[in-house]
């Protein structure tokens, strides 16, 4: 997904894609953030497993290690994965998994909401601040997944007083994961 819309965003400017710095956001029910250099990526927000990373929808992104062994000493370790990685997140903290319904809770006030958005919101920033350190700059920040391509309101929030993006061009772009595969499958063959 990084590498397809990563593409898609330097065609869209007319820019060779190995020649950027680039800072991807998918984000949707699971989130990560991917920094790419001359068209390789050098950095990314996922670690072994998916939980690691922004705090997604179920999933509680990074944490202290001390959380799972604090965990280990009351559940299996079958339930602690569950826990971690599908109670966890923003759905702990608001008491839903879904974005819509969140932004509509904190609009009508509900202090949960407030915070799991302003967490999400939070890391995204610092993940995307890191990675304009890491890169040396950022030509072009683009957005994709579920939130990340389909909320407008979640961009701003995200690009707000970031002044390290002033000479940045933001794009958000619908990404197609069963496309990027079948092209690479098609560079192999």
């Amino acid at each position: 997904s990084h590498e397809f819309v990563a593409k898609e965003a330097a065609q869209k400017i007319k820019k060779p894609f190995k020649k950027l710095k680039i800072i991807t956001c998918h984000l949707g029910g699971g989130s990560s953030i991917t920094a790419i250099k001359n068209g390789r990526a050098v950095d990314t927000s996922m670690g072994f497993t998916p939980m690691e990373g922004v705090v997604m929808m179920t999933r509680p992104g990074d944490i202290d290690a001390g959380i799972v062994l604090e965990l280990a000493k009351s559940f299996s370790p079958k339930r602690a994965n569950e826990i971690l990685n599908f109670e966890s997140g923003l759905k702990s903290i608001s008491g839903t998994k879904e974005m819509l319904e969140i932004l509509r809770k904190a609009k009508k006030g509900n202090q949960e909401a407030k915070l799991a958005l302003e967490i999400f919101i939070y890391k995204i920033k610092k993940y995307i601040g890191a990675y304009f350190a890491v890169l040396g700059g950022c030509d072009l920040l683009v957005f994709t997944g579920a939130i990340g391509w389909g909320s407008l309101k979640i961009r701003k929030m995200i690009c707000k007083d970031l002044a390290i993006l002033k000479n940045t061009k933001i794009l958000a772009v619908e990404t197609d994961e069963e496309l990027a595969i079948a092209k690479k499958l098609q560079k192999k063959l």
